[in-house]
This record gives C-alpha cells, structure tokens and sequence, in this order.
C-alpha cells in the first residue's frame, strides 16, 4: 500500500492494518522528511488519544492530516506505532 499527497509518496508498506476501514501504516514506513508534529490531540472512546502529524510537501501544508494512537486502549493495541491518514491523502496499492 502506498499513501500519496501532492505528488509524492509519504509512506509505503505491505503491512498495514485495517482498522475501521483505514489503513494504518508502520511509522518505520513513513517519509520522515514530510511530516511535521502537531499540538493536535483527539480522544476515541474506542481507541484512546490520538496524537497528529502535518504534511508539508513542495511547500504545501495539510495539517494534521496523519494521526497515531502512541498508548492506544487495550482493544486498539493492534494499531500502535502506526499511522493512519485522511485529508486528501490517497491511498493505493
């Protein structure tokens, strides 16, 4: 699976894991150059907190357009230390 935003891949990997219909990507398989931490924090009932990334590629920003659960609850323990998109970001095979 590919993630795409602006014309470049930002994360590659064949070892996502699907979780309420969204790919979650390895951190190891994202292009660290891309991303950008956020103050953004969100809290799943489900999940836990999310905490956010921002995408800045050939100098367009999409905010907090990449979320990962660092201490996801128990039954989302299968999604940690992975990385989800949305915002525009396309994801392919």
């Amino acid at each position: 699976m590919k993630a795409i935003w602006n014309g470049e891949v930002i994360a590659q990997s064949q070892d996502t894991v699907v979780a309420e219909g969204t790919h979650y990507f390895p951190l190891e398989s994202i292009e660290d150059d891309y991303f950008i931490p956020s103050d953004t924090h969100t809290t799943c009932p489900r999940k836990g907190e999310a905490s956010y990334l921002s995408l800045s590629v050939h100098g367009k920003l999409n905010p907090d357009a990449a979320w990962f659960y660092p201490n996801p609850k128990d039954e989302a323990y299968h999604i940690k230390d992975r990385v989800a998109f949305g915002k525009g970001v396309e994801i392919v095979e």
